[in-house]
């Protein structure tokens, strides 16, 4: 992959972790779990035999557990920097974003359960504060050969990282994999921006897609037809899901 040295995938609490590997120094594409943060530390110090001050930048796509979650504690112990969307206010604002804030922690343990994977803390801070704020086709500080591409609909801040030499991108939770099929994330707050953001991703005719869950795929048309079909045209989201099953068990007892 150009200058890089290597791209490697690290099995995470409940995603797929992805870490550049580089002579000057170590990307991670995403912000991860909380509980990832020892494997991190292993795999840097004890398989790679690089000292944990080589990890130069990591990426927060969004601000959800998984994708957010390790960002400010690896920064304090490695003495990286953290980059994120140029958006302004917080995701988690407000008390309804303090509420989400909870809601999506529980989701991450629910998942994790679902997994079979050890109760772990996934706590984490509901304010990012990042080094660097990313416009739309802005390069990565000190990794010039990824470029930022906003990619807004699972959240209003959402961003994947195309890599220009091998024309591979990581896409983080805009498509998920599901029972061999591709399918929009949950939640999806703004539906238009989602059926953007595929379109923008689908016109770039990647090489490979990388998802945080679902590992490197090559989409075919049909499988991309099969995911634009399924985009929801109304928000898909925590309380309208809520509302929904509540009308539902509702109607069942009428």
């Amino acid at each position: 992959m150009s200058s890089m040295l290597k791209l490697h995938k690290l099995d995470g609490y409940i995603q797929s972790i992805y870490l550049a590997e580089y002579p000057h120094g170590l990307l991670l594409l995403d912000g991860c779990s909380r509980a990832d943060i020892p494997y991190i530390k292993a795999f840097i110090t004890g398989t790679l035999h690089r000292p944990l001050t080589d990890l130069s930048l990591v990426v927060v796509t969004h601000m959800h557990p998984d994708h957010a979650g390790a960002a400010h504690q690896l920064r304090k112990i490695s003495g990286c920097k953290i980059a994120a969307a140029n958006v302004g206010g917080d995701w988690y604002s407000g008390v309804d974003g303090k509420l989400m804030h909870l809601a999506d922690i529980y989701l991450a343990k629910w998942v994790a359960k679902r997994m079979k994977k050890p109760s772990q803390k996934v706590w984490y801070s509901s304010i990012l504060k990042p080094d660097y704020r990313l416009d739309d086709n802005e390069p990565l500080p000190g990794f010039p050969e990824w470029i930022t591409i906003e990619t807004q609909g699972h959240t209003d801040r959402d961003i994947s990282l195309h890599h220009q030499p091998s024309n591979r991108i990581y896409v983080a939770d805009l498509m998920v994999k599901v029972k061999g099929r591709y399918i929009p994330p949950f939640p999806v707050f703004y539906p238009n921006r989602y059926r953007r953001s595929l379109h923008k991703i689908i016109d770039l005719k990647a090489s490979s897609l990388i998802l945080a869950h679902g590992g490197e795929i090559q989409p075919s048309d049909e499988e991309f037809q099969y995911l634009l079909d399924r985009t929801p045209t109304k928000p898909i989201t925590h309380w309208r899901s809520v509302k929904m099953k509540v009308k539902k068990a509702f109607t069942k007892q009428r």
